[in-house]
């Protein structure tokens, strides 16, 4: 089933996420309405609280991109509570991002370009990566949604005030999805 996505200004977006336990009903249900959405809106990647659920559960699927970067052929990951662990001795490198959640914006942002994920899949089976590149990129910006933060979050001052319109258009309701959406106003 395909779930409206939660838009910028929503609180859910910033409310804490609680870990998944194997016990939550209709996980394999739930995860499939993830992809489902994530699909039918043209993303790469999707976070539960973009459908209005607070918990530590996302969906990546790469492979879209394996023309221009082979490495992320057939790359589709459910990541139930997942861990981000920053190389720290990583580039930082900038890139354009985009969000379901922020819709009609893209800006420039910096992150480390090799992280260790250790994560749980669908079939609860544990496991311990070191992931690099554009793939890294995907999994630090959907596990930001678990830590109640956005890709504009990292962009500077200067280029927040120039979004800032748009963002306040978002929060607004004034914006045009080709998916569905619930912004700050609807009631759930």
């Amino acid at each position: 089933m395909i779930r409206p996505i939660y838009l910028y200004g929503h609180p859910v977006l910033r409310t804490p996420t609680e870990p998944v336990t194997p016990d939550y009903p209709d996980l394999d249900k739930l995860i499939q309405d993830m992809k489902d959405t994530m699909y039918a809106s043209d993303g790469i990647g999707i976070a539960a609280p973009q459908i209005g659920l607070s918990i530590q559960l996302v969906y990546i699927d790469v492979d879209v991109l394996a023309d221009e970067m082979p490495e992320l052929k057939d790359r589709r990951m459910v990541l139930i509570n997942p861990v981000v662990t920053v190389d720290e001795t990583s580039k930082i490198i900038s890139r354009e991002e985009g969000c379901l959640s922020v819709p009609g914006i893209h800006e420039s942002v910096p992150r480390h370009e090799k992280i260790r994920l250790q994560w749980t899949d669908e079939n609860w089976e544990q496991h311990d990566e070191v992931i690099e590149g554009y793939l890294a990129r995907c999994v630090q910006h959907e596990v930001d949604h678990l830590n109640c933060t956005v890709f504009v979050d990292h962009i500077s001052t200067i280029r927040k005030q120039l979004v800032r319109s748009k963002l306040n258009a978002i929060i607004k309701g004034k914006v045009k999805c080709n998916y569905r959406t619930r912004g700050f106003k609807h009631k759930h």
